[in-house]
């Protein structure tokens, strides 16, 4: 593994696996919705992300209905929303495919939000983080369930430089939203 890259700005990577999804008969598996706790739980992640000052730059996002819903409603919560790009290569994606995207995002995005799906999401973070603050890396391991942030911090010109080890896992958190 590589020690974090120490030059360059810093930059954020907020890793976001979808809120909790339901399963209706017949819909395939791109097009099955949030479960009503995942509305609950997706304006509760973006007022999370909100509060810890998170707010991305940039939002690349799986094109699955639950992970644009997800997004929406965690969007809906800050005051103007960045822009996002619906990626089809994030729905489904392995370690290698979700790089591949984020290393096309342009130098001047400091904060990136990456809206997808484990175990992809899961892999990504153990893969780019070296050390983690706290028991950040061992909260990971055990379990990245829905509404899951991730927040990962390293230094560097710009995304393409990003490798395996490179970050500092600083933060991970699981907003839930209050039942009515």
């Amino acid at each position: 593994m590589n020690a974090p890259v120490a030059s360059g700005p810093r930059r954020r990577l907020v890793v976001l696996r979808h809120a909790k999804s339901a399963w209706p008969d017949g819909v395939p598996d791109h097009e099955r919705p949030l479960a009503t706790r995942g509305r609950r739980d997706a304006p509760a992640v973006g007022r999370a992300m909100a509060d810890a000052d998170l707010l991305p730059d940039l939002a690349l996002c799986s094109t699955a209905v639950r992970a644009r819903e997800t997004w929406r409603l965690a969007a809906e919560q800050w005051g103007a929303p960045p822009p996002v790009r619906h990626d089809g290569r994030l729905y489904g994606a392995d370690v290698p495919e979700l790089l591949e995207a984020v290393r096309e995002v342009p130098e001047h995005v400091r904060t990136l939000l990456l809206v997808g799906h484990n175990p992809g999401l899961e892999e990504l973070v153990l893969e780019l983080a070296v050390d983690g603050l706290d028991d950040t890396l061992a909260l990971v391991r055990t379990k990245f369930p829905t509404s899951a942030v991730a927040v990962l911090v390293w230094h560097g010109s710009s995304w393409h430089e990003l490798v395996s080890g490179a970050a500092l896992l600083t933060d991970v958190v699981v907003p839930r939203g209050k039942k009515e």
